[in-house]
């Protein structure tokens, strides 16, 4: 965990990138109508700063580094599902957050991965600058790039601030996207497995 830890320190850039940052979200507190000089809003450009670092550090993450040496030779040939990881991202439209639950499944051909390394990789593209549809298919390319499975399925749903706070203002509404390649897309029995255990509730 230690370890872990010290990687996303090291990923957060040093001063140079930092306080540019911090003059941006100073001026954009000027345009507001804000005092950025106010006692609550003093430490606002640092804590933003730090903030879109941590919420973008996934530009700085790599799967291949990731994953390391977690794949395993295994003859298991059943599907193998991780379901309710819990994401959130950024839309890189608005800058406004989205957040839901990615349902992600393979079938090996001759190799697994470790159950943990499947929300590691949502992590590495969600905490970008996102769509939830390329999002989706990010997911699932580089779970096909890693292990080269007989099938991936990634299915994610999401509900989104862009559409809940401003514009439509629907509340209640969620985008479910998903991914299919191999046998999920070309194998009906597959793709419908998938399917109703990605669409189970508990």
């Amino acid at each position: 965990m230690a370890n872990e830890t010290s990687a996303v320190l090291a990923r957060i850039p040093a001063a140079p990138v930092m306080e540019p940052m911090e003059d941006l979200v100073r001026r954009q507190l000027e345009l507001l109508g804000e005092d950025p000089g106010r006692e609550g809003l003093v430490r606002t450009p640092e804590r933003v700063a730090k903030s879109m670092q941590w919420l973008t550090q996934g530009y700085g993450m790599d799967v291949d580094t990731l994953v390391g040496d977690a794949v395993f030779e295994e003859t298991h040939e059943g599907m193998v599902m991780v379901r309710d990881i819990e994401l959130y991202s950024l839309c890189e439209h608005h800058m406004l957050p989205f957040f839901g639950k990615a349902h992600i499944a393979y079938i090996p051909d001759g190799r697994i991965i470790g159950l943990s390394k499947l929300p590691r990789i949502v992590e590495v593209f969600a905490r970008r600058l996102q769509v939830q549809e390329r999002l989706t298919e990010q997911v699932a390319q580089a779970i096909e790039d890693v292990l080269r499975p007989r099938g991936v399925g990634v299915v994610i749903e999401a509900v989104h601030l862009c559409m809940m706070m401003r514009g439509v203002e629907k509340q209640n509404s969620s985008t479910i996207t998903s991914a299919l390649r191999g046998s999920f897309r070309d194998c009906p029995m597959t793709r419908d497995e998938f399917l109703r255990l990605a669409n189970r509730r508990a």
